[in-house]
């Protein structure tokens, strides 16, 4: 009985097939390798944008030369933009300031020359004051009026006067178109050519400003 079982363990022995060193060697070798492969494919998945820089650093550098270029356009149309909005704010800014000039000068005249329309208005009335003083009577009554006339031809000249009107000097002055208008010539002796030798008509000033010209004659 003893000896069956031995036949028997030494059978099962021989039908077992051996394993070579190569090959105990180089199966773990292949699991390694295998191990490896799928780490590799598994960071490739996790990280697609790596695996894509680093297997194609022309393309990456394409892409950022392109983005550099859209970004260098902005900048310059940015830039024309702003010298644009420069132009018209110093525009704007020269229009306002002339405006404020203007402005400003019209009120500095407007004060200066208030009573320019008052004192226009009452040149015809001094006129009629000038030729009423020029009547001649004996009548002392007449003379009383007269007197009168003159205080209150006085008063009025004195208002406008405080306002800046003056009356133009004429008569012995050169002649100048400015202030004297020439309606007659004449070939009077004792004056200079161009001369001033008689008044017809007062003429005012209201400060710098020429109200009428005085009506003159003039020696050729």
């Amino acid at each position: 009985m003893e000896q069956g079982d031995k036949q028997a363990t030494y059978n099962e022995l021989e039908t077992e097939q051996p394993v070579s060193k190569e090959g105990a060697d180089s199966q773990p070798q292949d699991e390694a390798v295998g191990a490896a492969s799928e780490h590799a494919d598994a960071q490739a998945g996790e990280n697609p944008e790596a695996a894509s820089t680093t297997a194609d650093p022309a393309e990456q550098t394409s892409v950022e030369a392109e983005e550099l270029a859209k970004a260098k356009a902005q900048v310059a149309e940015l830039e024309e933009k702003l010298a644009e909005m420069e132009k018209r704010y110093l525009r704007l800014y020269a229009d306002f300031e002339n405006f404020r000039r203007r402005a400003r000068q019209e009120m500095e005249a407007a004060e200066k020359y208030r009573a320019q329309s008052l004192a226009s208005d009452l040149l015809p009335v001094l006129d009629n004051f000038e030729r009423a003083l020029k009547i001649e009577t004996e009548n002392e009554q007449a003379k009383s009026i007269l007197q009168g006339v003159e205080m209150v031809y006085r008063s009025l000249l004195d208002a406008l006067r405080k306002e800046g009107v003056e009356v133009i000097e004429a008569v012995g002055k050169p002649f100048d178109p400015h202030l004297h208008q020439a309606v007659m010539q004449t070939d009077e002796g004792g004056y200079e050519p161009n001369t001033v030798v008689e008044e017809l008509q007062k003429g005012y000033k209201l400060k710098d400003r020429i109200l009428r010209p005085a009506m003159v004659k003039v020696s050729q």
